[in-house]
């Protein structure tokens, strides 16, 4: 996520104000903040499911609906997002 350089402190603010309760929504067993180390405005969320109905589920809610709404009018550039599956852990 690219957020507009002085917006950054408002997105923190918003993802700690909520991560605990994302972290509480059935299913979420990991979820983890990340920046850019050369471009401080650039974040990521990395987050792990039980299931993707459970992600589902979380997408679906009142706390993501209302969490969202907050933070996408932050953005400079259109967020990206992806659902992997994990292959290989060394």
């Amino acid at each position: 996520m690219t957020f507009q350089a002085d917006k950054v402190s408002e997105f923190e603010e918003i993802f700690n104000s909520s991560k605990h309760k994302i972290r509480a929504m059935q299913g979420c067993c990991h979820l983890e903040l990340m920046r850019d180390i050369n471009q401080p405005n650039i974040y990521m969320t990395h987050s792990h499911w039980e299931s993707e109905t459970d992600l589902n589920n979380y997408r679906d809610s009142e706390l993501f609906k209302t969490t969202w709404a907050k933070t996408k009018v932050l953005f400079a550039e259109k967020p990206l997002a992806f659902s992997v599956e994990s292959l290989t852990v060394v």
